[in-house]
């Protein structure tokens, strides 16, 4: 069980209960330590928000309701759209300010302005960037005059709940920010919502950190080895998104039913290595890269989703059912706002009746149910991002034999009690310089990367090569748009036409609606390249290395009432190999995706049906797929230690699923590590391996003999450099494939060690496999004690939320007041459950399901949804995270959307007026 509980059900029940804690907190706080001599329980308490009664909002044409059921979760009513955003944006800022805040200062480079130097460098790389100038630029290019008229009417709600809200009456947070300098909230813009845009499309990227990665393994690893490492898709045995079809070259669009004809445009020749000079550059940009991450997320193998929708023939309801649970960093408050928006009578003029869920800042719905049409999302992952070396003169950059000079802009940083920082951005003809905004990259190495084609000479290297980043993220678009269109909807054809909109992130879409039919829609901008496949560095002073355009959006796939009667996205490939464009090579490789799949064909041959329950059982399921495939080989290794062949008999029955009680899954998920560490970690450069890991190897650079002349080894101690969230090998799905592929060969070159003082060198698979087996038990020795009896998988695999920025950064007993946990989990890397850790760097959680939802489309108050949190972002308010219990045991709450529903479940009514 959990070693906390602190989500009781029912009202008076969660109030009392919140009293309570704020008068221990308080209590605390007054008893000396840390702040405490300054807060009281009003300064605790100063930022709920009122929810009942009545209040004046500034700029509405009429009265508007917000209702709240006993989770606080608000249904607004308005008269016109513009009230019902403006109305939005009040409550968001209500219950989620703070989180709003930080969002807008990160999006904007200029969190130093809230937290001080230690966050310039960061600043620097975000100002570089230029999130907050692209969407300037879209809000003042290429948004429609309707979306910018609702934009405006939120940042209009949002201001006016600061006009009448500043310090600890915003958050308590701002009351601990108070002790470190004055700041005081600016008024909220337009453009500070759309910027959220560009935050979650850097989160959901593509592969941007695997063309990193590979390249920094060429520093100890042969061009075959790193490809040994990224395995093909296995579209034999893991079905893609959209089974068939390909572009009508008559027509120029995509078609369902049409056969390939030409194979798919998978263009090489990219820059394809990396020696030890441009490792130096291409680790410190991987460092920086981390950085960012850390307010977002890890960006890695587990950040995708689940989605799918079942036709009403095979449900039990007689309509489709989808489900959805996107996969992101747990934060605390979540990344997701549970909220309805409703005219009170749907018409052209107010066309919106839709529920879901939203990101506080920004209006809207992003992901739910109309009443008409319901959609959810999975990261697409297509590979949207190029990095291209720079040969730098002192004129500017080479580009076909000319020198062509930089754009540059001076971008100004300030600093909250300190002195501000100037930087130069530099940018060419592909994005801006990313690797000027690490020190180390002035000290770039000799040689760097280049596999051009025969008999194309590379420029003289001198002091080496910078990197840039073309990113379409970077392009203004009206994504914005997209939203809204998604939220008005009303059949397939209007998704379709919404999704053409939707260009960043590029996310799965998938469909259903009330009539019985169901839908899938690859939306984005992907670019499409002349030479190079995107998954190394390209030359940048080559024109022949541009990108040539984008997928016409008619050619990208989609899907409508397939004969299966089934839609699966889960990260894996859209379709196969035969298509005409090349969307990515780093598709998720489909474990979640073919496990779902197994679930529904299981659940509907011989005429059976599927129910809401079975949705929400399927989101749950733990099944491991490696544990599966390696768990026969564990067996059949002859174990002669007593004290290890007792773990090993914990595996001798085990059903391969990962329940937080279970021994049996601790113990694999420990020897699974080993294994990866083993076979592959030690053998990978200090750039990919965990911080402060340290080994003795051979040097990288090192081409000699293994020994020197008297017989000792050459060999230097390394110690790692990555965040242990992004480290490798992570255990996710790719790693799965890579094992696949030599478990059969007991003699394959990955399964040989040199050894160490204290493990000796394994010469085979079944050796390597015991050293895992026995490293395992006297890791979990340490970590869960002697008796295996005690052992669970949940004490190992632990969910800490934490408040952002103060919660992570903050003093020792700030966190201790905004933190919550830790929860043990049941699931794991790449089960449904998909709650991710990183096998290189520990069993602890690293992101989860941030929500889940189920669509009932015959009945949509008989949907069901769930938080990560809660709908507050207010430490100790009954709201803070109520939903966290019921999410860890995978429970849903009732999702009420009719009027009637809504009226019935709703616990708190606040009147919002002239």
């Amino acid at each position: 069980m959990p070693a906390n509980k602190n989500g009781p059900s029912g009202k008076k029940k969660k109030g009392r209960r919140a009293r309570l804690i704020v008068i221990a907190v308080v209590l605390l706080l007054v008893g000396g330590v840390g702040y405490g001599t300054y807060w009281s329980i009003s300064t605790v308490r100063a930022s709920f928000p009122e929810t009942t009664g009545s209040l004046q909002l500034k700029g509405l044409s009429g009265p508007v309701q917000v209702k709240r059921d006993g989770y606080g979760i608000p249904q607004v009513y308005a008269d016109t759209p513009e009230d019902l955003f403006r109305a939005q944006g009040f409550v968001q800022a209500q219950d989620r300010f703070w989180e709003m805040d930080v969002r807008r200062h990160m999006t904007a480079g200029r969190l130093s302005e809230m937290f001080g130097s230690g966050q310039v460098e960061t600043d620097a790389f975000l100002r570089t960037l230029g999130w907050h100038r692209v969407a300037q630029r879209e809000y003042d290019t290429k948004l429609s005059p309707t979306t910018k008229k609702y934009l405006r009417a939120y940042s209009d709600g949002v201001n006016a709940y600061l006009a009448d809200h500043q310090g600890k009456s915003l958050s308590v947070e701002y009351a601990a920010l108070e002790f470190e300098h004055d700041y005081t909230p600016e008024k909220w813009t337009p453009v500070d919502s759309v910027a959220w845009l560009k935050a979650m499309a850097w989160d959901l990227r593509g592969n941007m950190q695997d063309e990193v990665d590979r390249a920094l393994a060429r520093s100890r690893l042969s061009a075959k080895e790193v490809e040994e490492l990224y395995p093909a898709y296995p579209y034999g045995r893991n079905k893609p998104i959209v089974g068939s079809g390909a572009v009508d070259e008559t027509t120029a669009a995509f078609d369902p039913k049409a056969t390939a004809t030409d194979p798919a445009n998978t263009a090489q020749n990219g820059v394809g290595g990396a020696t030890q000079g441009f490792q130096t550059q291409l680790s410190s940009l991987s460092k920086t890269l981390d950085e960012i991450p850390a307010l977002l997320g890890p960006n890695g193998t587990g950040i995708g989703s689940n989605s799918w929708v079942v036709r009403g023939q095979y449900t039990t309801t007689g309509k489709p059912l989808l489900a959805n649970d996107p996969h992101l960093a747990p934060q605390l408050p979540s990344v997701w706002y549970q909220m309805g928006l409703h005219c009170n009578r749907v018409s052209s003029a107010c066309p919106y009746d839709v529920a879901g869920f939203t990101f506080a800042g920004m209006p809207g719905v992003v992901i739910g149910h109309n009443q008409d049409i319901a959609w959810g999302m999975t990261n697409l992952g297509a590979d949207v991002t190029d990095l291209y070396l720079e040969k730098v003169t002192d004129q500017g950059y080479l580009y076909d034999g000319k020198q062509v000079p930089f754009k540059t802009r001076e971008e100004t940083i300030k600093v909250a009690d300190g002195k501000s920082r100037t930087i130069t951005v530099r940018s060419t003809r592909h994005g801006p310089i990313v690797s000027d905004r690490d020190d180390e990259l002035g000290e770039v190495g000799k040689n760097a990367p280049v596999g051009t084609d025969v008999g194309d000479v590379a420029p003289d290297r001198g002091d080496g090569y910078a990197v840039s980043l073309r990113w379409t993220a970077l392009d203004p678009s009206n994504t914005m748009d997209a939203v809204f269109e998604l939220n008005t909807a009303k059949n397939f054809t209007d998704f379709r036409k919404a999704a053409r909109d939707f260009a960043v992130p590029s996310q799965n879409l998938i469909y259903a609606d009330t009539k019985n039919n169901i839908g899938y829609q690859a939306p984005g901008k992907i670019p499409t390249r002349a030479k190079g496949d995107g998954r190394y560095p390209a030359p940048g002073w080559d024109s022949r290395y541009e990108w040539t355009g984008y997928i016409p959006q008619a050619e990208l796939p989609w899907a409508y009432n397939p004969k299966q009667g089934y839609i699966v996205t889960a990260n894996q490939a859209v379709i196969g190999k035969d298509y005409k464009y090349t969307l990515t090579d780093d598709w998720g490789y489909g474990a979640r995706s073919q496990r779902i799949t197994d679930l529904i064909e299981s659940k509907i041959k011989d005429g059976g049906k599927i129910s809401t329950e079975d949705m929400q059982s399927m989101q749950m399921d733990n099944s491991s797929e490696i544990a599966e495939l390696l768990t026969p080989y564990l067996l059949k290794v002859d174990i002669k230690d007593s004290f290890v062949r007792e773990a090993q008999k914990l595996l001798e029955g085990w059903d391969y699923t990962q329940d937080s009680d279970s021994a049996a899954a601790a113990y694999f998920n420990a020897v699974y590590r080993n294994v990866l560490m083993l076979a592959f970690g030690n053998k990978l450069p200090k750039e990919l391996r965990v911080e402060g890991q340290c080994l003795r190897v051979r040097p990288a650079d090192d081409s000699g003999p293994a020994e020197d002349l008297d017989g000792s080894a050459r060999l230097v101690r390394e110690c790692g450099q990555r965040d242990p969230a992004s480290a490798q090998p992570d255990g996710g799905d790719r790693w799965y494939e890579v094992l696949r592929k030599i478990l059969k060969d007991p003699k394959n070159k990955w399964w040989k060690t040199t050894g160490t003082r204290l493990q000796p060198a394994s010469t085979n698979r079944d050796e390597l496999l015991a050293h895992a087996m026995k490293d395992a038990r006297s890791e979990l020795t340490a970590k869960l004690g002697k008796n295996i009896n005690s052992w669970s998988w949940g004490r190992l695999h632990r969910l800490e939320l934490k408040n952002q920025t103060l919660g992570v950064e903050g003093p020792g007993v700030v966190k201790l007041l905004l933190n919550r946990g830790p929860w043990n989990l049941s699931g794991g890397e790449a089960a449904v459950n998909a709650t991710g850790w990183n096998a290189a760097g520990g069993y602890g959680v690293t992101w989860v399901p941030s929500m889940r939802m189920v669509v009932n489309l015959d009945n949509l108050d008989k949907s069901r949804w769930i938080n990560l949190t809660g709908a507050s972002g207010h430490a100790y308010n009954a709201h803070y995270t109520d939903q966290t219990e019921k999410w860890v045991k995978g429970e849903l709450l009732p999702w009420s959307f009719s009027a009637s529903a809504v009226k019935k479940s709703t616990e708190d009514e606040l009147a919002l007026t002239p």
